[in-house]
């Protein structure tokens, strides 16, 4: 049936707030162990955020003092200069300058917390927002081929078992690609919704007043039969837990977006002691071909909601804080010069943030070029001179002890950057 599709695939589940679905065996047995909480409250947890459409790294992280970029974008270029009449850039270190939508970053920069890799992204030239992403989320930019997430393959290389089906959680409608792979990982949209409403679902029409095991035995997949009854401990798991009347710590306020409530969300699953190791989640609208805006506008508007989310997960995250790194990543960035509808077109090199205690902050990273037309890639875009496979192979060695970079990103043999401490 085609709603039951994507819930078991390569060893990993998807659970659809609205859906009705079947829990593998693992998660059964992890429910019903009393190893789920006790072996992993102290492990390292990354969060991963991918920004989808292609972020314009230029303008979230402009370098202002370059007169090319100036030339390049009349209507889009802003700067870190006071004059009173518009709001000035965040001066970064005298040449990277933050959008001034993004002040909730500064604090965290400025306390070496949060670290910035400019002119990163693929080797592979692509345009196609769809391939740069299945090619960035695979961690093999030229094999399109590749079954598996890099991230699904990280958690295979954490040296241990999962006792608990939390794992590795993405707070998505679907299972991403970065977790697709032969380790149990899964896709929920909404904890509030975790027990699996049937309300709204086809298959569940006429069948209210029936319970779930009852669902279960008309099913006519066997192994969803199987499954199903056991998954109901699982459940009860994060019934528990009153996840709609959650109070984040210290006054932490989250956007009421995709975003920070996705981040909200991963915040409970860590504060649960769950076992959580690996964290994703997605936010959209990055594509800015059109009216981008400057101070205000859409992009604006994405920045604020990225920003402020973040922030507020770190600040919720407090007494978490030096078991957490959280890194954002996106597929490419935009063309250095704007096009005719007040947008920049799709293009390479873009920047990436990187929080935490053990991230080798309050720097802008990576090798940014004069935007000088003979400097730039098919002489339009910022040239990718950092590869993102030498940021996300450094965040999984020094924060989750993962030391097979063959294993994780095969086909690379790059090095690091130095971006953790």
């Amino acid at each position: 049936m085609s709603t039951r599709r994507g819930f078991l695939k390569s060893g990993a589940l998807a659970l659809f707030a609205t859906g009705v679905g079947g829990v593998p065996t693992f998660i059964a047995r992890a429910a019903n162990s009393n190893k789920i909480v006790s072996p992993y409250k102290k492990n390292k947890k990354i969060v991963c955020i991918f920004q989808r459409g292609a972020m314009d790294g230029l303008m979230a992280v402009t370098p202002f003092t370059d007169e090319n970029l100036k030339a390049a974008r009349p209507n889009l270029f802003m700067s870190a200069a006071k004059n009173g009449a518009t709001t000035p850039l965040i001066d970064l270190d005298g040449r990277f300058g933050l959008h001034p939508a993004m002040k909730s970053f500064e604090p965290l920069f400025r306390d070496k917390r949060l670290g910035i890799v400019h002119a990163v992204g693929s080797p592979n030239s692509t345009r196609s927002h769809f391939d740069a992403q299945d090619y960035m989320e695979a961690g093999t930019p030229f094999n399109k081929g590749t079954s598996s997430g890099w991230l699904n393959r990280a958690v295979g290389l954490l040296g241990h078992e999962g006792a608990t089906p939390f794992q590795a959680v993405s707070i998505t409608s679907s299972l991403p690609k970065s977790f697709y792979g032969d380790n149990p990982s899964l896709a929920i949209s909404n904890l509030q919704d975790f027990a699996i409403q049937m309300r709204g679902n086809p298959m569940a029409a006429n069948m209210a007043s029936k319970s779930f095991e009852e669902l279960y035995d008309q099913t006519s997949s066997s192994l969803l039969n199987k499954t199903g009854k056991e998954s109901f401990d699982a459940v009860k798991m994060l019934q528990k837990s009153d996840t709609k009347n959650y109070k984040p710590a210290n006054g932490a306020v989250y956007p009421e977006s995709q975003l920070g409530n996705a981040l909200k969300q991963i915040a409970q699953l860590i504060k649960m002691d769950v076992g959580m190791e690996v964290a994703f989640t997605e936010c959209g609208g990055w594509d800015t071909h059109y009216n981008q805006g400057v101070e205000t506008g859409v992009f604006a508007r994405n920045v604020t909601d990225l920003s402020t989310a973040i922030a507020a997960f770190w600040t919720d995250m407090s007494g978490y804080q030096d078991d957490v790194t959280l890194m954002t990543m996106t597929e490419f960035g935009r063309t250095v010069k704007q096009n005719g509808t007040g947008g920049t077109d799709h293009g390479r090199g873009s920047c990436l943030f990187i929080l935490g205690n053990d991230v080798n902050g309050g720097i802008v990273h990576g090798n940014m070029p004069s935007l000088a037309k003979e400097n730039l890639e098919d002489g339009r875009d910022v040239p990718v001179t950092t590869d993102f496979r030498s940021v996300f192979s450094e965040v999984a060695d020094t924060h989750l002890k993962i030391h097979n970079d063959k294993v994780l990103f095969p086909e690379w043999d790059g090095k690091k950057i130095g971006v953790m401490r």
